[in-house]
């Protein structure tokens, strides 16, 4: 087995620089950089492992045709992204930040009132390991918890306290979005001008999962007009934004770099499950729950 260890500095974001690099290797440790139809089809490669649970960043697609394993480090991270989640939301209903700003600046400042947290409705968009942990902490908060995952079990739902429903129904009846679902096809700009005009007057839009989920000039917009409440926000279409990009500057949007799933356990476990999953493939045995293209499994062979 050979494997690579991306220098610093490397040009990994340049498919020809990526394609060099990757010359003779089976297997990845990947982060952020761009697996591309074009890097897969250029290289030998048999797997690639995401330090993390996105893999956006990878043409799954393109690596199943190819046969290359699409590991995830699975089961390392949600804590600390539901965390974040509820972080966000607290930020925006007692306003942290801004009043911490006020307070460092030598102002004694103790409005505008803002509005009471318990007895809302969260809605969760997508029930996975993630939404599962952001359930019972909203719950704790005394929140009421609905979701919305087309794959979801409503029995186990309904164990978390968490009533399942269909996406529409969740933007009309939550007061809290909270987006926990990959980037896919079928997902990519999920909430646009249309599905913001679908949710509640004064309600929050909380994004830890991926930039991609959301329609940005849709979402200025609706902050901007008063639609939304207002936005917590781990993840954007580009990043870093760009020094322009009006979310940078709304007073209603509490902002924080893509950090939701890092803190100083995760970080630890991300790498180590996702050496893991290499190891386990290169010596005949299937990362049970890890790997994103789970047809491959029926005679897959390193």
């Amino acid at each position: 087995m050979e494997l690579v260890f991306l220098p610093p500095g490397a040009k990994v974001f340049e498919p020809a620089s990526l394609i060099r690099l990757l010359d003779g290797i089976d297997g990845t440790l990947a982060t952020v950089e761009p697996y591309t139809r074009e890097v897969l089809a250029a290289t030998k490669l048999r797997a690639i492992a995401r330090h993390g649970v996105g893999y956006d960043a990878i043409d799954v697609a393109a690596a199943t045709e190819h046969g290359v394993a699409v590991v995830i480090a699975a089961g390392t991270n949600h804590d600390c992204v539901a965390e974040q989640a509820i972080a966000l939301l607290l930020g925006l209903f007692r306003g942290v930040a801004a009043r911490d700003r006020s307070m460092r600046d030598k102002k004694w400042k103790r409005s505008p009132l803002l509005p009471r947290l318990a007895g809302r409705t969260m809605g969760i968009v997508g029930l996975g390991r993630i939404g599962r942990a952001v359930a019972p902490r909203a719950i704790g908060l005394g929140l009421k918890v609905i979701a919305y995952d087309p794959v979801a079990d409503a029995k186990s739902a309904a164990a978390l306290g968490v009533r399942l429903v269909p996406l529409d129904t969740l933007l009309a009846e939550a007061d809290i979005v909270s987006l926990h679902c990959p980037v896919t096809p079928e997902t990519a700009n999920l909430i646009n001008a249309r599905t913001l005009a679908r949710m509640k007057q004064g309600s929050v839009l909380l994004n830890t999962s991926r930039g991609g989920l959301v329609d940005e000039p849709a979402l200025v917009d609706a902050l901007k007009g008063g639609h939304l409440f207002g936005a917590g926000l781990d993840v954007f279409q580009k990043e870093p934004p760009s020094p322009d990009n009006p979310l940078l500057e709304l007073e209603n949007v509490v902002l924080s770099p893509h950090m939701a799933g890092l803190d100083e356990e995760s970080v630890v476990a991300m790498a180590t499950r996702a050496a893991e999953g290499l190891v386990e493939l290169y010596q005949g045995r299937w990362p049970e729950g890890c790997v994103v293209n789970e047809e491959l499994r029926p005679g897959w062979r390193w």
